[in-house]
C-alpha cells in the first residue's frame, strides 16, 4: 500500500518507493518508551530485519542548538515549536525516508504527536500545527504509552534527583513547587493525547504493566503490521 503524508508532505517524495514500515512509540518520560525501543528493536534485529531509529532532537542539523537554546529555560513558545519542526523535517527527509526506501523498519521514539500535545497545552492553534506538521509521513503504527502522572513522577524521581524543568511544564506557571506542576502538567498533555487520538486514530496502551507484559503485547501489535510470526 502507498504511504501518505498528513498534509501537503515533503516535495518531490515518490512513496511508492519506500518499502520499509515505520513504527512509533509514543508517551512521556517514565512511561517505558524507551526501553520498549530498545527491546523491539532488538527482537527485529533477531528477526532479520534491518532497523533505524528516530527520536526528538537527533537532528544533524539543530539538535546541538536545541539543547543550548532550552538550558537556560527561556525559550519562547514560537521559537521552541519551530526548532523542533525543523528537528523533526531534517530527520524525516535524511534519516527516515533513505531508511525506508531501503526497506528497513523505522522506529521513532516519539513523533509528532508529543510535540503537537506540548504545543497544545501552550495555547499554539490547532490548524496551524496541523498545517506545520502537513509534511509528515502517516506511520504503518503508533502506540502510545499512557501512564498515570503519579506513575510517571515515582519512575523519574527513580531515575534523576530533580525533575525536567520542561517535562514539569514549569514554563507554565500554573504552581512553584515542581511536582505540582508535574502532575498537573502530564495531565494536560493526556488530555491533549486523547484529542489527537480522535483525530489521528493511534493506538492506546497500558503504561502501567510490567516491562515484558508490555513488550509482548508491542512485539504482537508489530508482528501483525509486519505480517509475521511473534
Amino acid at each position: 500500500m502507498k504511504k501518505k503524508f498528513y498534509g501537503s508532505g515533503l516535495t518531490g517524495i515518490d512513496t511508492s518507493h519506500l518499502h520499509g514500515k515505520l513504527i512509533v512509540i509514543e508517551g512521556a518520560d517514565g512511561s517505558g518508551r524507551s526501553t520498549q525501543i530498545q527491546l523491539l528493536q532488538a527482537w527485529l534485529e533477531s528477526k532479520g530485519y534491518a532497523v533505524e531509529s528516530i527520536g526528538l532532537k537527533r537532528s544533524y542539523l539543530v539538535s546541538e542548538e536545541l539543547e543550548q537554546a532550552k538550558q537556560g529555560n527561556s525559550l519562547a513558545r514560537t521559537t521552541m515549536t519551530l526548532f523542533y519542526a525543523t528537528d523533526f523535517a531534517d530527520q524525516l527527509e535524511n534519516k527516515v525516508m533513505p531508511a525506508l526506501r531501503s526497506g528497513h523498519i523505522v522506529l521513532a521514539d516519539r513523533y509528532i504527536y508529543t510535540l503537537m500535545a506540548r504545543d497544545l497545552v501552550r495555547g499554539a492553534n490547532w490548524e496551524w500545527l496541523l498545517s506545520l506538521y502537513g509534511i509528515a509521513l502517516v506511520p504503518d503504527a503508533v502506540f502510545y504509552l499512557l501512564v498515570s502522572p503519579q506513575v510517571l513522577v515515582e519512575r523519574n524521581f527513580q531515575k534523576n534527583a530533580t525533575i525536567n524543568y520542561w517535562e514539569s511544564g514549569m514554563d507554565l506557571g500554573v504552581s512553584q513547587d515542581v511536582f505540582e506542576s508535574f502532575i498537573r502538567y502530564q495531565r494536560e498533555i493526556q488530555l491533549q493525547f486523547r484529542r489527537l487520538h480522535k483525530h489521528f486514530s493511534f493506538q492506546i496502551v497500558n503504561g502501567n504493566r510490567s516491562v515484558k507484559a508490555l513488550a509482548r503485547e508491542l512485539q504482537t501489535q508489530v508482528a501483525e503490521v509486519l505480517g509475521v510470526t511473534p
